[in-house]
Parts: C-alpha cells; structure tokens; sequence
C-alpha cells in the first residue's frame, strides 16, 4: 500500500509541484530513505578508511601515500562534473517513472559494478578507474535522491530528514569497517560484500518512491543551455553562495582529519594495531554523530534556526583538531573522534537543511542541490591529495591537524554571512 504521501505527489496540482511541499513524509518513507543511506555510506566510506589504504599497501607499498592521494582527487574531478550535470539532466528528465527515481536506480547499478571492480584490480592505476567509476554512480544517485527531498519535504521536517541521510554515515562505516575487518578476508570478498549489501539496501526506498513525470516543456537539453544552467551568481544569489563556501571548508577540514586516520595510528603514532585503533575511534564517533545528528535535526526543525547551530558544529571540529595539534596520542584521537563526532553530525543534518532553503530555482532543484553537494563529495575526495602533500613536505600529521581547524573555524564564519535564514 502507497504511503499517504505517496498518494499526494501523484495528485497534487502542477503549481504545488514547484513549490515547497507541506505534508509531511511518512514514517516508512523515512525508514527506508535511512536503510538506503546506510548502504551507500558503507559502500562509499569503507573504502576510502581501509579497503584502497590496504589495497594500495599490497599493490605498492612504497607508493601508497601518492597512490591513494592521486585516487581519491580523480574521483573527485568526476564529482565535480558529474553532480552538477546528472542534477541538470535529472530535472530535465521525463519517462513514466518521474524523473529521479530513475537516476537512483542508474546511480546504485553504477556504484555497486564498480565496487565489484575493484577487487580484481592489480595495478593502482586499474583501481584508480574503478573508483571513478564508484564517484559517477555515487554522483548520479545523489542527483536524483537529494532532489527528492527537496520536492517532497516540508521545510519543518528537513532536518529531521537530513538526519536520516548522515545520521547512518558513521554507523555504516562502523559496520562495514568489523564486517571488513573481523568477519570478511580478501580485498575482492570485501568489495563485492559492499555491492550486494548496496544493492540490497537501496531497492526498499528505490521501488516504493513515486514522483510523478514532469508536467510541461522540457527545458532545453543542449550543451550551451546545460552549462549557462551550472552558474549560479553569487551577486543574485549570496546566501546560496556563502552556504556553498561554508559547506566547501567544513567539509574540506573533516576531511584533511579522517582520511589519513589509519595512516596516522601506523606511521605517525607507531600502534601495533592500527586497524582496530580506527575501529574504537569510528565508535566513538558514531555515537556523538548518532546523538547530534538526529538531536541537531530535530532542535533546527523545532526551533526554526538553523545557522546557530551549523556554526557551533563548525567550532566542535575545529577543537578536535587543535587537540590532535597539541597533543597527538591515541587517548587524545578517541577525545577528539567525539567532538568530531558531535560536531560533524549536527553539521550535516542542519547544514543540509539550510541549503534546501536557499536554492535559487524550484525547478531545478536537482542541478542546484548537484552544485552543492560538490561542497559535500569533492572536498572528501580532494583533501587526501592535499593531506599527501602536507604529510610529505610541510612537517606531517600536525600540520595536517592545523590545516583542519583553520578550515573548520572558517566555515563557520561563513554561515554567518547567510541573511535569509535565522
């Protein structure tokens, strides 16, 4: 049986289509929005914290700093391309699906081949296609799965609903990380183990979304009217472009600290056993991001403020990586992993509240929340090029640290800058 919600897309007027919704998701629309997000957190995160870092270490071990930088900053130019474009033709999309739910079914096959690709690989270079490849379905289901909660929630449930969307990031990294480590043996089992599961988690949301199709013209599906339609001017549009600035630094400061975390507990702190180091501070995180990405989505809706509480994120970070600069140990990461924690959940759940309220056009929902989440997915995938390059030639993991404080306090001043939400 369709969700009452479900039942309303399909028959709301055409002028209420464009506009912000006002009936609430259901209870099961967020559920199984939460089982899909967790499959693809897992899928994604896993990775890039240990199966390529081992991957990289067995195929070229001198090398693997260089190896996994030049990787991840290659997914990321395919981020940077593909969000903005697949949000374009996403909007422009019209066949007897609607036009997302077609983009998340092609995002999740995408994703899930490429993982399955990966294993196999016996060069860095072949893993390095493959997780380009990973980067495009990854882009391509965003596309269509952020548009969707713009077209269908109201601006009272977002950060409850944004919630769903990070709130299983750390525990799908968590899960996936003792799945990996604990359980499942071989780098090809473990990427093919993160397919299915992908796949699996994904079809509940997938199958059950309704969107009824486009009603009316399609915008002009041409290579001038597709690049005119990637500019958003921050003269006509600032609050879009100062929540794209302070998503772009807090997401480049989380990033510049977690990547290199296995790394650091091998080569910078010497643990004997660096894996399960980063499977006792991922907890610690978890918890402090399960806590403030719900509460914080929930406070933000209750209270109709929003920036308040990403700037107080943005600082909770910063003071995780100045404790990593003064001092750096294993007891300090696992203090750190929890104001990281605290303030990287109510970062994400809040922050991509705000954002739905400052897109410039409800018609193109998709292309302008693909613009934005480049602040998401880009600074994720470039900051290890980064993180090498300041590893190897400006003093190491503290100056590593330093950078992601300096980062996240910035982002906060932006948010600040933000005048039509409180």
């Amino acid at each position: 049986m369709r969700d009452a919600a479900d039942l309303y897309i399909l028959t709301m007027p055409l002028a209420e289509k464009t506009a912000d919704p006002m009936v609430r998701v259901s209870t099961g629309w967020t559920s199984r929005f939460t089982v899909l997000w967790f499959g693809f957190w897992m899928a994604w995160l896993v990775p890039v914290q240990l199966v390529l870092p081992n991957q990289f270490a067995a195929l070229d071990s001198a090398h693997k700093v260089r190896d996994f930088g030049i990787t991840n900053g290659a997914a990321g130019v395919v981020a940077l391309i593909a969000l903005p474009v697949a949000g374009a033709l996403c909007d422009r999309t019209r066949s007897r699906w609607g036009r997302r739910r077609v983009w998340m079914a092609a995002g999740v096959v995408v994703l899930a081949l490429s993982l399955a690709a990966l294993g196999p690989q016996r060069s860095w270079v072949g893993v390095m296609i493959c997780w380009m490849f990973a980067s495009l379905g990854f882009s391509i289901a965003s596309a269509g799965l952020f548009a969707a909660v713009a077209d269908q929630v109201p601006v009272r449930q977002r950060g409850i609903i944004s919630g769903a969307i990070f709130g299983p990031q750390a525990l799908g990294l968590l899960v996936g990380l003792a799945l990996l480590a604990e359980v499942i043996t071989g780098t090809a089992s473990g990427y093919l183990v993160l397919a299915v599961a992908v796949v699996i988690l994904s079809v509940p949301f997938v199958l059950r979304y309704r969107d009824s199709p486009a009603e009316g013209a399609r915008p002009p599906l041409t290579v001038r009217a597709l690049s005119e339609a990637m500019w958003v001017s921050p003269r006509a549009y600032p609050d879009f472009a100062w929540a794209f600035g302070g998503r772009v630094a807090v997401n480049i400061g989380n990033a510049l600290g977690t990547t290199y975390l296995l790394y650091f507990f091998t080569n910078g702190l010497h643990l004997k056993d660096p894996e399960t180091a980063l499977l006792y501070v991922t907890a610690v995180y978890l918890v402090f991001t399960l806590l403030t990405t719900y509460g914080g989505g929930v406070l933000s809706d209750r209270s109709g403020q929003r920036r308040v509480f990403v700037a107080i994120a943005s600082v909770l970070q910063g003071i995780a990586a100045v404790l990593l600069v003064i001092w750096p140990s294993f007891s300090t990461t696992m203090v750190a992993g929890a104001f990281l924690g605290a303030g990287y959940g109510a970062f994400l759940s809040v922050d991509q509240a705000l954002v739905t309220q400052v897109l410039p056009d409800a018609e193109a929902r998709a292309k302008d929340l693909g613009i934005m989440n480049i602040g998401n997915n880009v600074p994720q995938a470039l900051a290890p090029v980064a993180a090498a390059l300041i590893i190897d030639q400006l003093g190491g993991y503290r100056v590593l640290f330093a950078f992601a404080g300096i980062f996240t306090f910035f982002g906060a001043t932006m948010v600040y800058r933000i005048k039509s939400i409180r």
